[in-house]
């Protein structure tokens, strides 16, 4: 499974021969660094770049290019060798941007020789940064690790080697960027695309929209497509070159995707080429919007003076921007079909507004904490305390902390509402798998030939903007279960209920997931089964049962629930011996292979010891053989069986059926607020879509 890297994140990895994969949609300079235990680089003879691409375990591109493959052999490094640094630049010629800011976000992914991604990583938040360490592999006792590093510097490469410790820095950096630029003078066009279309190698961001749709700058289209340099424009993506640029696509929860044009084993990567113009009628497919293309690519921006210069001096805005944001557009984000490119977009809106809110109330807290500051000075002279000079030095303070604060929030607030013009764009494009109930998508809902990327089972808010709702987005297939907890603890709303009415709603939310997932799913792919050990969701369970969706009837009292978990237990070991034993054409007859959903109600009543080991053992290995859970349960119930069950409860995702703030952001401190999904009351497009799955089911014997 791949592994999504945020900024300080680490990951584990399985193996030393590896290859580091660069897509940045604009040539940059690839180069790495060798560190000791204290990650310094001792010479110039510890550095890979264009001009020396060869070290010791290490080898990298020889010229700028939009794609990189860097190998990577740990065990060939310097003994001394504590440390790899993955370092990326912009070159400095004429043409090219000159600042991370006005390209698109870099993309880095540590894979295996044979393109099985270990972990990813994608930079976000650079601005005027014209060099980055992207990653940084280090060993930690016998073992190696990544991690995520995006750590940039405005002073180019030399500042980055100087950080280092790197004397020679100023003239190696100064040297790199004399063979980069001998490159590119000698750079030849690109070919014309010969490549099959098994072969278009699938370039993958991190859902967030690329820096250039928020900065339109040089060399950065607004579109979120690849910047185009002064005299070039975008290659192929489908050619597989280094030298080309191909399109991003996700994910958090990262999509996956085969990739293509590897080289093989221990294989040198291939020449970076400059990006030509393609003959008319071929090249790459122009996913960007009509309305927002433009017919030449701007002039670079000038560098940034060493202060603000005042309002009466200030250069004008290059032709053709006004310096007003974007117009919103459906699917304006990476992505090789349209679903990919707006489940790029949701979530680099999710990621948008994470960082306002945290930049706002960041802002608010150094405010309040200035005002403190001056308090405390104003109030530590005693000839101040009394008097008007007292007086005028408290008012003055928190003329300043109000001045602050009404500044972030004119910032946010014009954050917010480019978001809510987006919202307002996109909502209504969404396919019926990542839209609301209330969705027409889902009025004019046709079983589906084949299974979505992901699934929306909720929103996410935040107090600043309560009415600003993000999709929240669940890979397909499900990678954990689900809990919609029936419990009275933590929100104000399940606390304003009484406990018939929460499990009531509870099990309310459970169908409804259970319908997306049915309507999500081609038919006779996903199989739903049911456990009611008291019969006390007979109700709230009709949909499913009247429309003849369920496997079979929802199980009650003891043996029910023995027969049910005995038989998604055997489903689980025979697949995984299959598996093992590659061998999944040898399953018996009577072994479903659809995915599997187990709905679990009134837990633990009904459950012996037996029963609850059986539960536990279809949460660990149910879902990477595709059985997956969903429980209704408040928690309180199973506390008699005290710490065995805690692992059961943290490998679900937590889920509440009224809008709840238990869902936390660790990176930039939020809680968002999560709300369920429910058809609008009186809908009848819950029974609308069960009734077309069961008819399609009818049809395939099923």
């Amino acid at each position: 499974m791949t592994a999504e890297l945020v900024r300080g994140q680490n990951h584990p990895l399985p193996r030393a021969r590896l290859e580091v994969r660069i897509s940045a949609g604009q040539p940059v300079v690839a180069g790495a660094t060798l560190g000791d235990e204290h990650g310094t680089v001792r010479g110039v003879e510890w550095v890979a770049h264009p001009g020396t691409p060869h070290l010791p375990g290490l080898e990298v591109s020889r010229q700028a290019a939009a794609d990189h493959r860097l190998a990577v052999d740990l065990e060939a490094l310097p003994e001394a060798a504590h440390r790899v640094h993955v370092l990326l630049a912009l070159p400095v010629a004429a043409g090219f941007p000159t600042r991370f800011g006005a390209v698109a976000a870099p993309f880095v992914a540590v894979t295996a020789l044979d393109g099985a991604e270990i972990a990813t990583f994608t930079l976000t938040g650079l601005d005027a940064e014209s060099a980055v360490v992207a990653l940084e592999l280090y060993r930690r006792g016998d073992a190696w690790k990544v991690r995520a590093v995006g750590q940039g510097y405005a002073g180019g490469l030399a500042e980055l080697l100087a950080d280092q410790g790197l004397p020679q820095a100023h003239e190696l950096a100064a040297g790199i960027q004399d063979a980069v630029g001998k490159g590119l003078a000698r750079s030849v066009a690109a070919p014309p695309p010969r490549a099959a279309e098994g072969d278009r190698a699938r370039h993958r961001t991190h859902p967030a929209r690329q820096d250039a749709v928020r900065h339109p700058a040089a060399g950065g289209d607004p579109t979120g497509g690849p910047a185009v340099p002064s005299g070039g424009a975008t290659a192929d993506p489908a050619a597989g070159t280094t030298g080309t640029p191909a399109t991003p696509a996700a994910p958090p929860a990262a999509p996956g995707g085969p990739t293509g044009g590897q080289p093989a084993a221990g294989a040198v990567p291939p020449a970076a080429v400059t990006p030509a113009p393609s003959p008319r009628g071929s090249g790459p497919v122009d996913y960007s919007h009509p309305g927002r293309r433009k017919a030449a690519a701007p002039p670079p921006a000038p560098p940034a003076p060493s202060r603000p210069a005042p309002p009466s001096q200030s250069p004008p805005p290059p032709p053709g921007q006004s310096g007003q944001p974007p117009r919103p557009v459906a699917g304006d984000a990476a992505g090789w079909s349209m679903d990919e490119r707006l489940y790029n977009q949701v979530w680099g809106m999710f990621e948008d507004l994470a960082r306002s809110a945290a930049a706002y109330r960041s802002a608010v807290d150094f405010a309040e904490s200035r005002m403190e500051q001056e308090l405390d000075k104003v109030l530590s002279d005693p000839r101040s305390r009394i008097g008007g000079t007292g007086d005028l030095a408290r008012e003055s303070a928190r003329t300043k902390r109000d001045r602050l604060v009404e500044q972030a929030r004119a910032v946010l607030d014009r954050d917010l509402a480019q978001l809510i013009a987006e919202s307002e764009v996109v909502e209504p494009a969404l396919p019926p798998s990542f839209a609301r109930w209330d969705n027409p998508a889902w009025h004019a809902y046709r079983v589906p030939m084949e299974m979505p990327m992901a699934l929306r089972i909720g929103d996410l808010h935040l107090p600043e903007r309560p009415d600003l709702h993000i999709p929240l987005l669940v890979r397909l297939p499900l990678e954990r279960g689900l809990w919609i907890d029936s419990g009275r603890t933590g929100s104000e709303a399940a606390m304003a209920m009484d406990t018939e009415r929460l499990r009531r709603q509870s099990m309310d939310t459970a169908v409804a997931h259970a319908a997306r997932l049915l309507g999500a799913y081609p038919a006779g792919e996903f199989t739903v089964h049911v456990i009611d050990p008291a019969g006390s969701a007979s109700a709230a369970l009709a949909p499913l049962v009247k429309s003849g969706v369920l496997a079979s009837p929802p199980a009650a009292g003891a043996q029910g629930v023995a027969t049910v978990l005995a038989g998604l237990t055997e489903r689980v070991d025979l697949v995984q011996m299959a598996i093992r034993a590659r061998a999944a054409d040898a399953l018996p007859p009577h072994v479903d292979t659809a995915e599997q959903l187990l709905i679990v109600n009134d837990f633990p009543h009904g459950f012996d010891d037996r029963a609850v080991t059986q539960l536990r053992y279809l949460a660990d290995e149910g879902p990477s053989v595709g059985v997956h859970l969903m429980m209704v349960a408040d928690r309180e119930d199973a506390s008699g069986y005290g710490p065995v069950l805690d692992p059961l409860w943290r490998s679900l995702l937590r889920l509440t059926p009224v809008p709840d703030e238990h869902l936390a952001d660790p990176w930039v401190g939020h809680a968002w607020t999560y709300e369920p999904l429910l058809a609008p009351p009186g809908s009848q497009v819950l029974w609308n879509v069960l009734s077309q799955v069961a008819a399609a089911r009818r049809a395939l014997g099923r």
